[in-house]
Protein backbone atom coordinates (compact mmCIF):
# COMPACT_ATOMS: atom_id res chain seq x y z
CA UNK A 1 0.00 0.00 0.00
CA UNK A 2 1.29 3.47 -0.86
CA UNK A 3 2.55 5.48 2.16
CA UNK A 4 -0.14 8.13 1.72
CA UNK A 5 -2.90 5.51 1.78
CA UNK A 6 -1.45 3.82 4.85
CA UNK A 7 -1.39 7.17 6.62
CA UNK A 8 -4.96 7.88 5.56
CA UNK A 9 -6.01 4.63 7.27
CA UNK A 10 -4.58 6.07 10.50
CA UNK A 11 -6.96 9.02 10.18
CA UNK A 12 -4.71 11.71 8.70
CA UNK A 13 -6.22 14.11 6.19
CA UNK A 14 -5.18 13.90 2.55
CA UNK A 15 -2.90 16.92 2.91
CA UNK A 16 -1.29 15.72 6.15
CA UNK A 17 -0.83 12.21 4.77
CA UNK A 18 0.97 13.68 1.75
CA UNK A 19 3.17 15.82 4.02
CA UNK A 20 4.14 12.85 6.17
CA UNK A 21 4.67 10.55 3.21
CA UNK A 22 7.00 13.06 1.54
CA UNK A 23 9.12 13.19 4.69
CA UNK A 24 9.31 9.40 5.02
CA UNK A 25 10.05 8.78 1.35
CA UNK A 26 12.75 11.47 1.36
CA UNK A 27 14.36 9.84 4.41
CA UNK A 28 14.46 6.46 2.66
CA UNK A 29 15.91 8.05 -0.47
CA UNK A 30 18.71 9.60 1.57
CA UNK A 31 19.58 6.31 3.28
CA UNK A 32 17.87 7.11 6.60
CA UNK A 33 15.61 4.05 6.69
CA UNK A 34 15.09 4.36 10.44
CA UNK A 35 13.17 7.58 9.76
CA UNK A 36 11.54 6.40 6.54
CA UNK A 37 8.34 4.60 5.60
CA UNK A 38 9.01 2.07 8.35
CA UNK A 39 7.95 4.77 10.82
CA UNK A 40 4.32 4.56 9.72
CA UNK A 41 3.73 1.36 11.68
CA UNK A 42 5.48 2.96 14.66
CA UNK A 43 3.25 6.02 14.41
CA UNK A 44 0.24 3.76 14.79
CA UNK A 45 1.55 2.63 18.19
CA UNK A 46 1.94 6.15 19.64
CA UNK A 47 -0.21 6.61 22.70
CA UNK A 48 -2.71 9.40 22.27
CA UNK A 49 -2.15 9.79 18.53
CA UNK A 50 -4.64 12.38 17.26
CA UNK A 51 -4.44 12.72 13.47
CA UNK A 52 -6.88 15.64 13.53
CA UNK A 53 -4.86 17.75 16.00
CA UNK A 54 -3.46 21.06 14.75
CA UNK A 55 -0.52 23.08 16.11
CA UNK A 56 -1.12 26.69 17.09
CA UNK A 57 1.18 29.70 16.88
CA UNK A 58 0.63 31.42 20.20
CA UNK A 59 3.29 34.17 19.89
CA UNK A 60 4.19 35.83 16.58
CA UNK A 61 6.71 38.59 17.35
CA UNK A 62 9.33 39.59 14.79
CA UNK A 63 12.20 38.01 16.73
CA UNK A 64 10.31 35.25 18.53
CA UNK A 65 7.59 32.77 17.67
CA UNK A 66 6.12 30.27 20.06
CA UNK A 67 4.09 27.29 18.87
CA UNK A 68 2.10 24.75 20.85
CA UNK A 69 1.76 21.31 19.28
CA UNK A 70 -1.76 20.94 20.74
CA UNK A 71 -1.40 17.18 20.34
CA UNK A 72 -0.30 17.25 16.69
CA UNK A 73 2.55 14.95 15.71
CA UNK A 74 5.88 16.73 15.56
CA UNK A 75 6.30 16.26 11.82
CA UNK A 76 3.19 18.34 11.22
CA UNK A 77 4.26 20.91 13.80
CA UNK A 78 7.58 21.46 12.03
CA UNK A 79 5.83 21.51 8.67
CA UNK A 80 3.63 24.35 9.93
CA UNK A 81 6.64 26.13 11.46
CA UNK A 82 8.66 25.81 8.25
CA UNK A 83 5.81 27.06 6.07
CA UNK A 84 5.28 30.02 8.38
CA UNK A 85 8.94 31.11 8.19
CA UNK A 86 8.96 30.92 4.40
CA UNK A 87 5.70 32.86 4.21
CA UNK A 88 6.87 35.51 6.69
CA UNK A 89 10.70 35.51 6.81
CA UNK A 90 12.41 37.39 9.60
CA UNK A 91 13.79 40.84 8.91
CA UNK A 92 17.03 39.66 10.48
CA UNK A 93 16.81 36.60 12.69
CA UNK A 94 14.11 34.83 14.67
CA UNK A 95 13.94 32.17 17.38
CA UNK A 96 11.06 29.73 17.01
CA UNK A 97 10.07 27.52 19.95
CA UNK A 98 7.75 24.56 19.36
CA UNK A 99 6.50 23.10 22.63
CA UNK A 100 5.36 19.50 22.57
CA UNK A 101 6.70 18.79 19.08
CA UNK A 102 7.42 15.04 18.85
CA UNK A 103 8.38 13.05 16.84
CA UNK A 104 10.20 15.44 14.54
CA UNK A 105 11.89 13.02 12.14
CA UNK A 106 14.92 13.95 10.05
CA UNK A 107 15.71 17.51 11.11
CA UNK A 108 17.78 18.05 7.98
CA UNK A 109 14.57 17.75 5.95
CA UNK A 110 13.17 20.89 7.58
CA UNK A 111 16.28 23.07 7.39
CA UNK A 112 16.75 21.97 3.76
CA UNK A 113 13.32 23.37 2.96
CA UNK A 114 14.26 26.63 4.65
CA UNK A 115 17.59 26.79 2.81
CA UNK A 116 15.92 26.10 -0.51
CA UNK A 117 13.72 29.10 0.33
CA UNK A 118 16.79 31.27 0.97
CA UNK A 119 16.94 31.10 4.77
CA UNK A 120 19.63 29.90 7.16
CA UNK A 121 18.23 27.46 9.71
CA UNK A 122 19.62 25.85 12.87
CA UNK A 123 17.24 23.32 14.40
CA UNK A 124 17.34 20.95 17.35
CA UNK A 125 14.72 18.77 19.01
CA UNK A 126 14.69 16.49 22.01
CA UNK A 127 13.40 12.96 22.32
CA UNK A 128 12.75 10.63 25.25
CA UNK A 129 15.88 10.11 27.34
CA UNK A 130 17.88 7.40 25.57
CA UNK A 131 21.58 8.23 25.99
CA UNK A 132 23.40 7.36 29.22
CA UNK A 133 26.45 9.09 30.64
CA UNK A 134 29.67 7.83 28.98
CA UNK A 135 30.52 6.28 32.35
CA UNK A 136 27.24 4.34 32.34
CA UNK A 137 24.06 4.59 34.34
CA UNK A 138 20.48 5.40 33.34
CA UNK A 139 19.58 7.36 30.19
CA UNK A 140 19.98 11.08 30.87
CA UNK A 141 19.31 12.78 27.53
CA UNK A 142 17.68 12.21 24.18
CA UNK A 143 19.70 11.61 21.04
CA UNK A 144 19.00 15.31 20.41
CA UNK A 145 20.00 15.88 16.77
CA UNK A 146 21.26 19.21 15.50
CA UNK A 147 20.67 20.29 11.89
CA UNK A 148 22.08 23.29 10.04
CA UNK A 149 20.93 24.41 6.61
CA UNK A 150 22.78 27.06 4.57
CA UNK A 151 21.33 28.31 1.27
CA UNK A 152 23.50 28.58 -1.81
CA UNK A 153 23.32 30.57 -5.03
CA UNK A 154 24.09 27.36 -6.96
CA UNK A 155 20.81 25.83 -5.74
CA UNK A 156 22.60 23.17 -3.67
CA UNK A 157 22.26 24.11 0.01
CA UNK A 158 24.59 22.62 2.56
CA UNK A 159 22.72 20.58 5.16
CA UNK A 160 24.49 19.15 8.21
CA UNK A 161 22.36 16.87 10.40
CA UNK A 162 23.94 14.96 13.28
CA UNK A 163 22.43 12.93 16.11
CA UNK A 164 24.39 12.77 19.34
CA UNK A 165 23.96 8.99 19.50
CA UNK A 166 26.33 6.42 18.03
CA UNK A 167 23.15 5.10 16.36
CA UNK A 168 19.67 6.56 16.04
CA UNK A 169 16.58 5.22 17.74
CA UNK A 170 15.20 4.58 14.26
CA UNK A 171 18.03 2.12 13.64
CA UNK A 172 17.05 0.31 16.82
CA UNK A 173 13.40 0.23 15.76
CA UNK A 174 14.25 -1.31 12.40
CA UNK A 175 16.65 -3.85 13.92
CA UNK A 176 19.69 -2.30 12.25
CA UNK A 177 21.29 -1.74 15.68
CA UNK A 178 20.81 -3.23 19.16
CA UNK A 179 19.41 -1.07 21.99
CA UNK A 180 22.77 -1.22 23.75
CA UNK A 181 24.31 0.75 20.89
CA UNK A 182 22.35 3.83 21.96
CA UNK A 183 25.26 5.66 23.57
CA UNK A 184 26.90 9.01 22.81
CA UNK A 185 29.06 8.78 19.70
CA UNK A 186 32.82 9.20 19.78
CA UNK A 187 34.21 6.18 21.61
CA UNK A 188 36.89 7.48 23.97
CA UNK A 189 35.76 11.01 23.10
CA UNK A 190 32.08 10.30 23.82
CA UNK A 191 32.08 12.97 26.51
CA UNK A 192 31.99 15.55 23.72
CA UNK A 193 28.80 14.21 22.16
CA UNK A 194 27.33 13.77 25.63
CA UNK A 195 28.07 17.41 26.45
CA UNK A 196 26.33 18.52 23.28
CA UNK A 197 23.36 16.26 24.01
CA UNK A 198 23.02 17.67 27.53
CA UNK A 199 23.35 21.25 26.31
CA UNK A 200 20.71 20.78 23.62
CA UNK A 201 18.43 18.94 26.04
CA UNK A 202 18.49 21.78 28.54
CA UNK A 203 18.25 24.47 25.85
CA UNK A 204 15.01 23.01 24.54
CA UNK A 205 13.64 22.28 28.01
CA UNK A 206 14.44 25.85 29.14
CA UNK A 207 12.61 27.36 26.16
CA UNK A 208 9.90 24.82 25.34
CA UNK A 209 9.33 23.02 28.63
CA UNK A 210 10.12 19.46 29.61
CA UNK A 211 7.41 17.80 27.49
CA UNK A 212 9.74 17.53 24.51
CA UNK A 213 9.88 20.13 21.80
CA UNK A 214 12.06 21.83 19.21
CA UNK A 215 13.94 25.11 18.87
CA UNK A 216 14.73 26.73 15.53
CA UNK A 217 16.87 29.77 14.77
CA UNK A 218 16.11 31.13 11.32
CA UNK A 219 17.81 34.09 9.63
CA UNK A 220 18.40 35.83 6.32
CA UNK A 221 21.94 35.18 5.06
CA UNK A 222 24.34 38.08 4.60
CA UNK A 223 26.79 36.14 2.40
CA UNK A 224 26.96 33.13 0.07
CA UNK A 225 29.79 30.87 1.36
CA UNK A 226 28.68 27.46 0.04
CA UNK A 227 29.91 27.70 -3.59
CA UNK A 228 33.43 28.60 -2.45
CA UNK A 229 33.48 25.63 -0.07
CA UNK A 230 32.33 23.32 -2.84
CA UNK A 231 35.13 24.57 -5.06
CA UNK A 232 37.63 23.99 -2.27
CA UNK A 233 36.24 20.47 -1.70
CA UNK A 234 37.01 19.67 -5.35
CA UNK A 235 34.14 17.25 -5.86
CA UNK A 236 34.28 15.59 -2.45
CA UNK A 237 30.89 14.94 -0.88
CA UNK A 238 29.73 17.60 1.54
CA UNK A 239 27.07 17.24 4.26
CA UNK A 240 23.58 16.87 2.85
CA UNK A 241 24.63 16.00 -0.69
CA UNK A 242 22.50 13.25 -2.24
Amino acid sequence: MRPELRLRTLGFSERDAATLADHFVDADRRGKAGHGVSRIDWLATLEGLDPAARPERVVADEGLERWDARGAVGYLVLDAVTRAQLERPPTGARVVVAAGAFPTGVLGYWVRRLAEGGLVGVLTAISPRRLPHPAGGPPLTGTNPLAIGIPSSDGRPLVADVSMGAVTYGEVLTGAAPPGALVPFGGEQAHKAFALAVGLQLLVEALAGEERGAVLVVARPEADPVPALRALAAGRRLPGDS
